[in-house]
């Protein structure tokens, strides 16, 4: 395939999020409901593309459309797109952050970082669960599906894509197509249920902060900052004639990655070298690259945070990398979507989705009161957007219910990634669940996820939750 291609598939993701963006603006609903131009623009993506388009003028008899409007070349490269820059997205996690003392980290983000991981314990718990019992017996779905609730709920678009590779590896190829289209229920159902979970709180006095829904403001609705309002997207720390402060920017995040690239294959290496071999049990060949780059990143943050002398980097130029990276890395995964496959398992598709967003919904409602000491609602919201939808959904959220940041919610939030990231999400637990549940079986992985959602349910309940006097 030659860059031609490539080049011009990304082009035309370009038109289609700027098109996405038009037609958000064009009909209100889509601003109600919150959902980003990357979700809008993945749609008309496979309504023009082959699953649908092509798959219609296929069946009236005529065959040059029969890939729509986009060639098979275009959506292969859509395809591989979302496995490359899910590295980007997770290098960038912590490259430019300021990270606090553990102390004050543990304090504000430990009630919401308690929560996240017992939700996220949770779907692996019942998504294992409905698969020896229901999934695996009746539909024929590979045991590694009991991964899947977290991998799309929690994880999102990013995390099923860098997953692509693992899921084929370990004979589930269909994993990816289930994964990537839970991930956009998931999504969907976070921004829906989490606004009518706001309007219920501030209809009922759970919130602190917001008084009444209408208090949203048209610019939160539109996505349209109001010139007075805007502010700059970065700091040029660098000037233009020495390089490009983009250019330094990326540079760092490529480091970031390359990091991450030694130490997965320093543990390949060693896995060979140790038990591997002598026990013919694998699991780092099977965990893809991007928990690893967020590993690089925070090696590469704790060296700059020690030499950097100069403050080089800037965080939020590489906010905004990291969100064009995420942008694209979510329309080219809906883009390349496979409508067979999801068609061919729809009832265990539907199955997994309504346990997802029940099991997220029933414990966010529950937990959230009883773990998180003040502000619950509107700290808790992120967590269960987070949940449904990934942390963009959960940051979201919060800032609908604390739109002037009155609350620890935004802070706490923050804070927590840095405790849950490195794990569940996308992370090192995350990455690693598929290749265990294969080599070990789902009972024992089952065991021990229990036992962890058990512990951080009463680290919650009985610890953080009995501070609500002390504040």
């Amino acid at each position: 395939m030659s860059l031609g291609v490539a080049g011009f598939a990304l082009v035309l993701l370009a038109i289609l999020l700027v098109l996405a963006m038009w037609v958000r603006l064009k009909i209100r609903i889509l601003q109600k409901l919150f959902l980003p131009a990357s979700l809008i623009g993945g749609f008309l993506a496979l309504l023009l593309g082959p699953e649908v388009l092509g798959q219609l003028v296929s069946s009236l008899g005529f065959s040059r459309l029969e890939s729509g409007l986009f060639t098979e070349e275009i959506v292969e490269v859509w395809a591989d797109l979302p496995g490359l820059l899910i590295n980007v997205v997770f290098a960038c996690l912590f490259i430019g952050l300021s990270l606090p003392k553990p102390k004050k980290i543990w304090k504000i983000g430990g009630p919401q970082t308690a929560l996240g991981y017992t939700i996220s314990l949770a779907l692996y718990v019942v998504g294992i669960l409905l698969t020896i019992t229901v999934m695996t017996p009746l539909f024929g779905l590979n045991p590694a599906a009991g991964a899947l609730l977290e991998i799309s709920f929690v994880g999102g678009h990013g995390t099923a894509a860098g997953l692509q590779s693992t899921f084929e590896e370990l004979g589930f190829p269909e994993g990816y197509d289930l994964a990537i289209g839970l991930a956009t229920v998931a999504i969907l159902s976070g921004v829906i249920i989490g606004m009518a979970l706001i309007n219920w709180a501030a209809r009922k006095g759970k919130t602190k902060i917001l008084d009444h829904p209408d208090e949203i403001s048209v610019e939160q609705r539109s996505g349209i900052i109001k010139e007075e309002n805007r502010e700059g997207a970065g700091l040029k720390t660098t000037s233009p004639m020495s390089i490009e402060p983009y250019a330094l920017h990326l540079g760092f995040i490529g480091i970031a990655i390359f990091i991450g690239y030694i130490l997965l294959e320093g543990f390949i290496w060693l896995e060979e070298a140790t038990y591997g071999s002598a026990y013919d049990v694998y699991l780092f060949q099977y965990v893809p690259l991007f928990p690893f780059a967020m590993l690089g990143g925070i090696l590469l943050q704790l060296v700059l945070g020690r030499f950097d002398s100069h403050k080089l980097t800037d965080r939020e130029t590489i906010n905004r990398i990291q969100g064009v990276a995420l942008d694209f890395l979510i329309i080219s995964a809906m883009a390349s979507l496979s409508l067979q496959v999801i068609g061919e398992n729809l009832l265990p598709f539907i199955i997994f989705a309504a346990a997802g967003i029940v099991v997220n919904l029933l414990l966010f409602l529950y937990l959230a009161p009883r773990m998180i000491p003040n502000y619950w609602f509107e700290r808790g919201i992120g967590d269960f957007g987070q949940g449904v939808g990934v942390a963009a959904t959960g940051i979201m959220l919060i800032r609908i219910a604390d739109s002037d940041n009155k609350t620890p919610a935004l802070t706490g939030f923050g804070y927590k990634q840095i405790l849950f990231e490195p794990m569940l999400g996308g992370g090192l637990i995350t990455s690693a669940a598929v290749p265990f549940i294969i080599q070990f079986g789902a009972i024992p992985v089952l065991i021990a996820v229990t036992l962890l959602m058990i512990g951080f349910w009463c680290l919650g309940v009985l610890y953080f939750g009995r501070k609500k006097e002390e504040e």
